[in-house]
Parts: C-alpha cells; sequence; structure tokens
C-alpha cells in the first residue's frame, strides 16, 4: 500500500506541473509552451503510465494467459495412476462412454473423469456394490457453459447435494459433447458421515447422465456400472469394462454359441 499511496502522490505532482502549478520538487514551472509541450507528450500515448518514478514508455500490465485444460493421458493408466474404462475395447479418455483416473498426490488424491454426455459425469464410493449410502463426487456442466464439482450423497437412489465440498484445484471443460474434469480431494476428512476415508478400498459407482440448469437428472444406465471388486489408491490398476453393446458378444455363452454355428455352417447339414 506504501509504494500505492507513493505513486499517486508523483503523479498529482506530475499534473500540478501540466496547469502550471508546483512540479515534483515545489520547481516552479516556466511559460505556457513548456507546459503545453510536456502535456502533449503525455496525451500523445494514453497507454502510458502518469507516474515519476516509471520510466517513459511504460505499458499498463496486462493479464496473464488462462491455461487451457490438459488432455488426460491415458499412457500413464496402470503405471502413474489408476483408471477405469467403460465402453468399446480401446477406448480412451475421450472415446469411452465413461473414464475415470486417480492418483496420490501427498495428502490428497486426484481424480479425472469424462463422459460421453452434455450433463454430468460422477463416481460413487461404495462398500457394497449398491446404490444408498454412498459418498459422491461429480461434474455438472452448467447452462452458463462452466463445468463445477459438486459433492453428493446417495439417499436411496437418490443423490443429495452437500454443502461441504471437499474438491479443490477443480477444473473441468465441455468440449466435444463431452462433460471432462478434473480435481483433488483429502484422503481423509474427520468428524464426516458423508466422506469416505480414501486410504481404505471401496467399489466404484460409475455414473453420468442429463442435467436441467445445472442440476443432475437421473443417470443415463438403470443399472449404473460398478467396479468388480474394491479398488484401493494404493494400486493403479488400468481396468477395461466393456459397455452392454460389447458385453453380449464377450459372455462365454455367447462365444459357445458363434463356436457351434460357424461350425454348423461349414459342415452343412447332412
Amino acid at each position: 500500500m506504501l509504494g500505492v499511496h507513493r505513486g499517486f502522490l508523483l503523479d498529482a505532482a506530475v499534473i500540478g506541473s501540466i496547469d502550471g502549478r508546483n512540479g515534483p520538487l515545489g520547481e516552479r514551472r516556466g511559460d505556457g509552451r513548456n507546459q503545453q509541450q510536456t502535456h502533449s507528450s503525455l496525451n500523445r500515448d494514453p497507454n502510458h503510465f502518469l507516474c515519476g518514478v516509471c520510466s517513459p514508455g511504460y505499458p499498463f500490465p496486462t493479464a496473464p494467459p488462462v491455461d487451457p485444460f490438459a488432455r488426460i493421458k491415458v499412457v500413464d493408466c496402470g503405471v502413474t495412476k489408476g483408471c477405469i474404462r467403460y465402453g468399446k475395447p480401446g477406448c480412451d479418455a475421450e472415446t469411452c462412454d465413461y473414464f475415470m483416473s486417480y492418483r496420490r498426490i501427498g495428502t490428497d488424491v486426484e481424480y479425472e473423469m469424462s463422459a460421453d454426455t452434455d450433463g454430468w459425469v460422477a463416481v460413487g464410493f461404495s462398500s457394497d456394490k449398491k446404490m444408498g449410502g454412498d459418498d459422491v463426487m461429480g461434474c455438472v456442466h452448467d447452462d452458463n457453459g462452466r463445468v463445477r464439482i459438486h459433492h453428493f450423497y446417495n439417499v436411496g437412489q437418490w443423490a443429495k447435494e452437500i454443502k461441504r465440498n471437499p474438491a479443490r484445484d477443480e477444473e473441468g471443460v465441455f468440449d466435444n459433447n463431452r462433460v471432462t474434469c478434473r480435481f483433488k480431494r483429502p484422503l481423509y476428512v474427520p468428524r464426516e458421515e458423508t466422506l469416505v476415508d480414501l486410504h481404505l478400498s471401496w467399489f466404484y459407482l460409475l455414473a453420468w447422465g442429463p442435467a436441467i440448469q445445472g442440476s443432475i437428472t437421473r443417470h443415463d444406465n438403470d443399472a449404473p456400472p460398478v467396479s468388480d471388486h474394491m479398488i484401493s489408491i494404493y494400486k493403479y490398476e488400468d481396468i477395461f469394462m466393456p459397455s452392454t453393446a460389447y458385453q453380449t458378444f464377450s459372455s462365454p455363452f455367447c462365444l459357445l454359441l458363434i463356436v457351434a454355428l460357424t461350425f454348423y455352417l461349414l459342415m452343412g447339414t447332412p
């Protein structure tokens, strides 16, 4: 604040010298010609400061550029972070129906999520693979085009938003009809029943769906996908879960049926 006040005093002194009053050091200015010359030289570039301690031509400072959202790196999956992919085999963070990653950073866990939706994407931490009594973190795309991180708690089949939000360093983007976000939350928050202890292992509930005026609505899947085992943040896995369209063709019964039909067609009928 001292520097700011000093600058204002010097500016006032310079301005005073322009209209013929005392100069910065109490010196009386000369005739009007010098006054007019000083005034015109200062007005020549309106983007320069009137500052007694600044060098001539010093420009106004500009705001730093806003960093764009860094793309999610799937090459790190199973190496420096854990990932869950749901969708077509071989999909990544930009093509999976749903994608989530996690990694430890000090006393925090960083999560990245992305889903093929224009509404919201979320992950729930469950002890029994079922909705109800679950800690949920969701990224919601609102009507202003922003993606914000929210904290929810599943009460039965209904997600209730909790005011106490543990997310920090949050960022999100809506692009190419996908909601994508990144945030951190503490491993452990004491004395809070709606926040699970991430030191422990949990089943991960994967959900996404539409939003209306920034509020989430029912998820796209009647039965949201769930990890088949409990996930530990201390073990970086790269888990793929085929979506419904690919589960049919990958089941053992279906494969056996395909083999039988192929054999029948090759052999022909007697």
